[in-house]
């Protein structure tokens, strides 16, 4: 299964270093596939967006992904990748990058030829083959009909493929350099958020997140002294406040980290996929680790 990983500091920028991959040792090698491609996305301090990432198709690339990359940002994405839709490819490995927008996706979603006629001219945003890639494009078509309310442009995209097109999950984070956004939808896969002081649980703790199998890790010593929302695929601590989104929710933070949250799709998808109904290749992507 896809692991996202969000955290937004706004308005502070933070130190924070990522390893996508958390050196696994040879036996955990041994027992977990390989994940199909890694990336790390940010902001630099004049807004510009960022992304470095890789498919993981040879040591060069494992290699990449095992280092610790320190960068500095108010808003990070982050994401590991088991390939549903399109080859394993630079141009199909997660964050996305769109009007100066990242953007990155855990499901499947099928009738690609209904969403390619449906974004019509921003169809040219798509570079690679994947459904991910096309449903951020629907954002951003929707954003841009809606004078810029990214809020407004997830939750129209949203709603158009639940109602006409084949969904497994869309579940999602979407960052720009000061503000964060994260959908749950259906309750195929959770996704969890942290609304972290300064300090964290103790009022005195970096932030030292690590994920499930060694998948991805994320050390903040300057989040000892700042508060944070972290979006992630599973719990990453022990920090007993971590809470569930509901199926259908749509989070935004701030440029404050003020959050708001609603339910913005109550119904499940027109089209439920289940397991049974994918490809072997899509379904084994979408297991739990």
């Amino acid at each position: 299964m896809c692991r996202l990983f969000g955290l937004s500091s706004a308005p502070t920028r933070t130190h924070a270093t990522f390893w996508l991959l958390d050196a696994p040792d040879s036996l955990r090698r041994q027992s977990h596939r390989d994940p199909d491609g890694t990336g790390l996305g940010y902001f630099a301090g004049d807004g510009t967006p960022h992304v470095d990432k890789a498919p993981i198709a040879a040591y060069r690339d494992r290699a990449f992904a095992e280092e610790a990359r320190q960068v500095q940002s108010a808003t990070f994405l982050a994401h590991v990748r088991f390939a549903s839709t399109g080859r394993l490819d630079i141009r199909n490995t997660h964050p996305f990058r769109q009007d100066g927008r990242l953007f990155a996706h855990n499901g499947v979603i099928e009738g690609l030829d209904r969403l390619d006629d449906h974004l019509g001219d921003e169809r040219s945003l798509v570079q690679g083959d994947t459904d991910s890639e096309r449903f951020f494009a629907l954002i951003t078509k929707e954003t841009r009909a809606h004078d810029g309310d990214v809020t407004a442009g997830v939750e129209h995209a949203a709603r158009w493929v639940a109602r006409n097109l084949p969904v497994y999950a869309l579940n999602l984070i979407l960052v720009t350099s000061d503000q964060l956004w994260a959908l749950r939808y259906p309750e195929t896969h959770e996704l969890y958020v942290l609304q972290r002081p300064a300090g964290g649980q103790h009022g005195s703790c970096h932030l030292d997140h690590s994920g499930s199998h060694g998948r991805m890790r994320v050390h903040s010593a300057h989040l000892a002294g700042h508060p944070a929302v972290v979006v992630a695929s599973e719990r990453m601590d022990d920090n007993p406040h971590w809470y569930a989104m509901a199926p259908g929710e749509l989070l935004h933070v701030g440029a404050d980290l003020r959050t708001d949250r609603r339910v913005i799709l109550p119904e499940p998808p027109a089209h439920q996929l289940t397991l049974d109904d994918l490809r072997p290749d899509a379904a084994a992507s979408q297991q739990a680790a």
